[in-house]
């Protein structure tokens, strides 16, 4: 029985998942694949001493919800001007919101005075020129690139332009700009205070330089920085996704309940949260547009979203965001 109470019987077309043949060519990222291994590409944490810097005065963070909100909360703690922009209606005032109580129970613990951090957040009406932008809009490439288009023609030469995606190729969004050596990405995690990881991509442009100013803000934000290829799903998300999406088919299937999938997750393998609670909170409509993306770039189809992850997000089961996903909120 799944989580919403109605029973499901397993298909051939579930059974077959894993082998059934994808009439798609290997994609450009499969064809990389014995190059990037030969030559010892890859995730690397970067652990050389670096002395701090002040760079990137003024940051642009486009889209105010979690993550935006977040990584406007950690920017502006830092003691950098942050300008906070959303095209929805009312969600810049929420995102303040958020940091407003994020910030109050940090104070509690010996953090930063609210009013004094979010003295520094100002709400923008439309992109505004700063030195840095860090896109933090919804997981769509059409959506990301339109940002990065205009960004760059507002933005000064020397400005660098960062995307928060968790799997969209970075190499497209530099594609949508004229300076695709400053275009690179800053992927933060959920909470974004409060999680150290920064995991920062370089596109098949990027410059060196760009990605040790970004390394070097990470550091300055009090993150810890990871460098990857751009792939789909980079590290994390190729990683995490299919692990998210083999415990809803394990929903699906009827082998437990999302309340035991969780419980063995988090008591037999020591994780903080289940995946079914963590898809919860990334958002089940964000766990599918990945799971699109690491599918159609790998060209494999191991990477396909459960039907079941599909069918909640068809009928607004979104997760915590919507009230409901896999639990109710």
């Amino acid at each position: 029985m799944l989580a919403g109470g109605s029973h499901w019987r397993k298909s051939s077309s579930v059974e077959c998942r894993r082998t059934t043949a994808d009439p798609r060519p290997r994609s450009s990222y499969q064809s990389l694949v014995p190059f990037t291994a030969a030559y010892g590409f890859g995730a690397r944490v970067v652990s050389r001493p670096v002395e701090s810097s002040k760079a990137f005065e003024h940051v642009l963070v486009v889209g105010a919800g979690q993550m935006g909100g977040g990584i406007a909360q950690v920017v502006a703690a830092s003691g950098r001007r942050v300008s906070l922009h959303d095209a929805a209606p009312g969600a810049v005032e929420r995102g303040l919101e958020a940091m407003r109580k994020s910030l109050t129970k940090l104070a509690e613990k010996g953090g930063a005075d609210p009013d004094e951090v979010l003295a520094r957040v100002q709400p923008a009406d439309d992109l505004v020129p700063a030195d840095l932008m860090i896109e933090a809009v919804i997981e769509s490439a059409p959506v990301k690139a339109d940002v990065f288009r205009r960004a760059d023609e507002l933005f000064a030469p020397e400005a660098i332009l960062a995307s928060n995606t968790s799997s969209i190729p970075i190499t497209t969004l530099g594609a949508a700009t004229g300076r695709p050596e400053r275009v690179i990405g800053m992927h933060f995690f959920n909470p974004v205070p409060v999680l150290k990881l920064v995991e920062v991509i370089r596109g098949l442009e990027t410059a060196a330089e760009t990605a040790q100013a970004i390394v070097q803000l990470a550091r300055d934000l009090g993150k810890e920085p990871a460098e990857a290829q751009d792939f789909p799903g980079f590290v994390s998300n190729r990683i995490l996704m299919p692990f998210i999406n083999e415990a809803v088919y394990a929903v699906l299937e009827g082998v437990a309940e999302p309340e035991a999938i969780d419980t063995i997750a988090k008591l037999g393998f020591a994780h903080p949260i289940g995946p079914l609670a963590l898809a919860d909170l990334i958002g089940l409509d964000t766990c599918v547009a990945i799971m699109d993306v690491l599918h159609e770039g790998l060209g494999d189809p191991k990477y396909a979203p459960c039907p079941l992850l599909r069918q909640y997000v068809q009928a607004g089961r979104l997760g915590r965001k919507s009230g409901r996903g896999f639990y109710a909120y």
